[in-house]
């Protein structure tokens, strides 16, 4: 069959993708911070998802303590970059040095727990995952001299070629660049790095296996696929992608606390990919985006809200009014749309344009 038809489809597909990209690289000339913050949140939120999809959607593993991994991002980043003082231990490393270490670190701690990841399935999984955040917890309120205890500890600026990602104005086209206009570009570049590779691996003979792994363990073993080998690597990667989005995650918010780095934290990324899609680098990106801007957007608008009020001034909390909200799109996914947003979007698509469809 001729495969003249998909032609359009797909050059008009690029010429979206090249459009969306372009329009990415606006916001820092004419949105104000609370918005770049908002987007670079969004960015990091969705590196951890793509991550966590990864090991959940595309491999069936069910991790429960994705927070802990994004912890030691951030504070390992905090560590390895921070000169010291004030009772707190800090390398005084360059901190473009302390970025690269702190995913590493955190790919470590993935590797020692990756020979339970690759033995245990399913609900033991997620247990066994669970038991990190209550460990991680315990070492953030009181390992005081790495992580500053209750009160959390400073986050070091960025410093790569010569530019510093603090709040040191830089007039980029009369527009004055501060720490979120510099990051937002830093950002953009991680997550589409990070979504490319992924891409690629879920489209090459890894992504293969890891989709078999998922489906059929038995058969895959039975074909060859090293399942325990295979479950091991993949929670390692999906640990350095945490450890990347909680560095962004520091370099944005400025400041690390401990208590942001709950269960809280790994529920949410768990509603992430199932209110985007499983298995999806697109769908990890449009559940992150919604998941994490939810929040923000209703404590902006709170006034303006009916059913939500301000923080403190009683009624429904903006955050709690966003896990309501997320809380019910899982189940309307889970009951109505078992691919998520993303699948439901290009099914759509299929059926109003058949040549997209290969």
């Amino acid at each position: 069959m001729s495969r003249a038809p998909a032609r359009p489809a797909v050059r008009r597909r690029t010429y979206l993708w090249a459009a969306g990209g372009l329009l990415l690289l606006l916001p820092p000339f004419y949105l104000d911070r609370f918005w770049l913050q908002a987007g670079l949140f969004a960015m990091a939120a969705a590196i951890g998802a793509i991550g966590l999809n990864l090991l959940t959607g595309s491999t069936g593993q069910l991790s429960m303590g994705h927070a802990f991994f994004l912890a030691i991002g951030a504070y390992g980043y905090c560590v390895f970059a921070a000169e010291g003082g004030d009772g707190l231990t800090g390398l005084g490393l360059p901190t473009w040095l302390a970025a690269v270490l702190a995913v590493l670190v955190a790919g470590l701690a993935g590797g020692v727990f990756s020979p339970i990841a690759g033995r245990l399935r399913g609900a033991y999984l997620g247990i066994a995952t669970l038991a990190l955040i209550f460990i991680g917890q315990h070492v953030l309120f009181n390992a005081k001299d790495l992580t500053g205890g209750f009160n959390g500890r400073d986050v070091p600026p960025l410093s790569l070629f010569g530019l510093t990602f603090d709040d040191t104005e830089l007039l980029v086209a009369n527009v004055p660049f501060g720490s979120a206009e510099k990051l937002w570009y830093a950002g953009l570049v991680l997550l589409c790095g990070c979504g490319l590779f992924a891409r690629g691996v879920l489209r090459g003979r890894p992504g293969r296996a890891m989709n078999a792994i998922r489906d059929h363990r038995i058969a895959a073993g039975v074909i060859g696929v090293p399942v325990a080998r295979y479950r091991a690597a993949v929670f390692v990667l999906s640990s350095m992608y945490a450890g990347l989005a909680g560095v962004l995650l520091a370099l944005v918010f400025q400041r690390t606390v401990p208590d942001y780095f709950g269960i809280t934290l790994s529920l949410e990324y768990l509603a992430m990919i199932v209110i985007g899609g499983l298995g999806s680098v697109s769908g990890a990106v449009v559940g992150a985006v919604f998941v994490s801007l939810l929040p923000q957007l209703l404590t902006r608008y709170s006034d303006a809200l009916p059913l939500v009020s301000a923080p403190g001034t009683g009624g429904v909390a903006p955050g709690e009014a966003s896990r309501y909200l997320y809380g019910a799109a899982v189940v309307a996914v889970v009951l109505f749309l078992p691919g998520g947003l993303v699948r439901a979007a290009a099914g759509r698509r299929f059926r109003t344009d058949p040549g997209e469809e290969r």
